[in-house]
């Protein structure tokens, strides 16, 4: 006979530390979890909210990815953000009480949905989910000059490698393998994010193979030299395994 799952709470989710119930009393997750008990699953490109919506809701990531996405005035898009579990998205929707992106999730991603006029409410309460609401809002904001750093003066290859880096160090914080992961997002992405075309990134993936940097199978990447790929974007490597 085949067990029923166990049901996933703020309490029990494999990335609590990584959300708003971090650094939370039990006491104080019981009562977040009477606000944020709608979760919803969402298909591979499906949308959690769209550009323009009413701000309602702040989004967090349980399981999947998401991708977040700006369109200009002249209906050209940029991908601002890929979204790993353990990570909230709507935030940016604060200020003027809209969503100025869309996102849309990789692939099939468990997400919940937490009512933000209860969750402030809340905060005044629970100082220290005030405190953490405030370092979600800082984290945001270094997120945003990290893209324009990368974005910013670095060569095609650097930028590649520092995205590389980066989604293998928001693993590692998660306690998955910092060497070998799933890259849910296609290479056009991969692309628009990083303002080069498909057939650069293209290139730089066999590039950075043939150097012996990593191994590419489908959309699984191994990183076979973490120090010499850190040195390549630019950045530390401060999670270096034994072994």
């Amino acid at each position: 006979m085949t067990k029923a799952p166990v049901a996933v709470s703020c309490s029990n989710c494999s990335v609590k530390r990584l959300c708003l119930p971090a650094g939370l009393l039990q006491a104080d997750i019981d009562r977040l979890e009477r606000v944020t008990r709608k979760k919803k699953m969402f298909k591979a490109g499906e949308t959690l909210y769209r550009a323009g919506d009413t701000f309602q809701n702040l989004f967090a990531i349980r399981s999947g990815s998401v991708k977040t996405v700006v369109i200009a005035a002249d209906g050209d898009t940029q991908i601002t953000h890929f979204a790993l579990p353990g990570e909230l998205l709507g935030l940016d929707a604060y200020s003027c009480r809209v969503h100025p992106t869309y996102a849309e999730a990789l692939e099939d991603s468990s997400v919940c949905l937490l009512p933000f006029d209860q969750l402030e409410t809340l905060a005044q309460e629970v100082p220290t989910l005030q405190q953490q609401i405030y370092s979600i809002f800082s984290e945001e904001l270094r997120q945003e000059n990290e893209i324009l750093m990368l974005l910013g003066k670095r060569s095609a290859d650097a930028r590649l490698a520092a995205l590389l880096i980066n989604i293998s160090s928001r693993y590692a914080c998660r306690g998955y393998s910092p060497r070998e992961f799933v890259l849910s997002m296609p290479r056009t992405d991969i692309a628009n994010y990083l303002g080069l075309t498909a057939e650069t990134i293209s290139r730089l993936f066999s590039r950075f193979q043939r150097e012996g940097l990593i191994t590419v199978s489908g959309r699984i990447v191994e990183i076979l030299d973490l120090l010499a790929l850190s040195d390549l974007a630019g950045t530390h490597c401060g999670y270096e395994e034994g072994g």
